[in-house]
């Protein structure tokens, strides 16, 4: 069992299940994101207020931790200025502070958004070129190539998590992009727990029926999901409107991001329901 964790962006509805899980797998899990506090904590966790943005504030943090879960980050595309505090530069003072302080392994919520321009017919593998479809997937992309700066550098490891969709399934796209929490969680276990992996790449998705995305070269990872958004489907695509081949939020891997103006959400037209887990 390790003996520290810590975990950014712990007050975001991803966090909110990866808090309890993640507190099992070792002696001390430190929490940290920006709110005030975090409620009610779970044996063994305790959370830190700290500010991406802020080496200052976020390396004390990660002192003596064994590895990060980095989750933290503003979740929507903004504009590059709004991002560069938190999404550019945290991840930065992320690795930079775990090379420091002698962190074994950074694991990094990353996003089908890095390869969002990808079109979802061609069926890409974690090999696929960055294509990024906002500001918001160029973080991302560069996170997941400061990762890969760090290993190939440094020797701190690194897994990349590239989350398609974490949320209820309530559209089409959904059906193949679906993650659902349990499967999230064991995708974060499989990442901590893995002896090597160098700096990996991976999609974060279940097992859908309709998935876009090829994770066989990930297979060393021992992610197995269990579940499928196919249970859905009927209901989803009777009450979906006619598919538009022209919609590049339809053809893309990311979705509404894919034709979105740069620097405008593109979480507002996705209807994602906030279920946070409550202690």
């Amino acid at each position: 069992m390790m003996k520290k964790l810590v975990l950014t962006g712990a007050a975001g509805r991803l966090g909110s299940y990866l808090r309890e899980p993640l507190s099992k797998l070792c002696e001390e899990l430190v929490s940290t994101d920006i709110v005030d506090d975090i409620g009610t904590l779970y044996q063994g966790e305790r959370y830190e207020k700290a500010d991406l943005a802020q080496m200052s504030e976020i390396a004390p943090v990660i002192a003596g931790a064994d590895m990060v879960v980095h989750f933290g980050a503003i979740g929507d595309e903004r504009p590059f200025e709004v991002l560069l505090g938190p999404n550019f530069i945290g991840a930065y003072n992320v690795w930079e502070a775990a090379y420091q302080h002698g962190v074994r392994r950074v694991v990094y919520a990353s996003s089908i958004h890095a390869v969002g321009m990808h079109k979802k017919q061609d069926f890409i593998g974690i090999d696929a070129p960055h294509r990024p479809d906002t500001f918001y997937g160029l973080a991302k992309c560069f996170a997941e190539d400061l990762a890969s700066m760090y290993w190939d550098k440094r020797g701190l490891e690194a897994v990349c998590l590239r989350i398609l969709s974490a949320a209820q399934v309530n559209n089409p796209r959904a059906l193949g992009s679906w993650l659902s929490y349990d499967d999230l969680i064991q995708l974060v276990t499989r990442a901590i727990d893995t002896p090597t992996t160098g700096f990996s790449v991976i999609y974060g998705v279940s097992n859908n029926d309709r998935a876009p995305v090829d994770n066989h070269l990930a297979s060393y990872l021992g992610y197995r999901p269990k579940d499928n958004a196919e249970q859905f489907a009927e209901q989803v695509l009777a009450e979906a409107p006619p598919a538009d081949p022209t919609d590049a939020a339809q053809m893309y891997h990311g979705g509404p991001f894919a034709s979105v103006p740069l620097g405008e959400s593109g979480v507002a037209s996705m209807n994602i329901i906030n279920d946070k887990k409550e202690v």
